[in-house]
This record gives structure tokens, sequence and C-alpha cells, in this order.
């Protein structure tokens, strides 16, 4: 898939609630999975463990996302996460951690 723009809608992250912990899964463009992280309440503080496929990138995003989605619901949060367009520009990678960011910032503000 080969794009110089990537559609919002495109991105999508959905939610599966297991037990008392959260699974949240966010892909687009060609669906995989390259990264996942997971987030528990340790203490007064947040742990993280993050596995990423090789010659993936995603990893940058999930550590992040765990650690913020486990601070604020002070549950056990998995992120997996596979986004891939073909030939993205830096601008279009960008675009695609604004859009991620976005779909976070609304999925906790819920």
């Amino acid at each position: 898939m080969t794009t110089p723009y990537v559609h919002p809608d495109d991105i999508e992250l959905s939610e599966t609630v297991v037990g008392r912990d959260l699974l949240l899964l966010i892909t687009g463009g060609v669906r995989h999975i390259g990264a996942t992280s997971t987030a528990y309440v340790a203490g007064d503080h947040i742990e993280v463990l993050t596995s990423a496929v090789p010659h993936h990138k995603e990893h940058t995003l999930t550590e992040s996302i765990a650690m913020r989605v486990a601070e604020a619901t002070r549950r056990t949060v998995t992120v997996v996460m596979g986004i891939h367009y073909d030939n993205l520009s830096k601008e279009g990678i960008l675009e695609v951690v604004k859009i991620v960011e976005d779909k976070v910032n609304l999925y906790l503000m819920q």
C-alpha cells in the first residue's frame, strides 16, 4: 500500500477487557503484530515489558501508550500494535504517530 496521506479512519484502536485487565489492539494499513507492551502497577509506580518483532518500530509507541493507560486506569494493560504503509515519508510517519496519539487520548477520555 503506497500512500502519501494516511486517513485517520484507517488506523483503529480496539479494546478487549480481559477480567480486570485491558488489551488494546492498534492497527492500520497492512495490519500485523509488530510489537507488544504490557504495563502493570508495581507498588507506587508502573513497570512495563516490551517485545518487538525485528525490523519493526511500533515498540516506540506501544511502551509509552501501555504505561499511560496503566497509570490512568490502575490496571494491567497490554498494547499490541501493527501499522504498516509502504514508502511512508517522514511526514507520513509523524501523521501516523499523531493519529495514534489522538486515538489513545480519546480512549482515555471515555
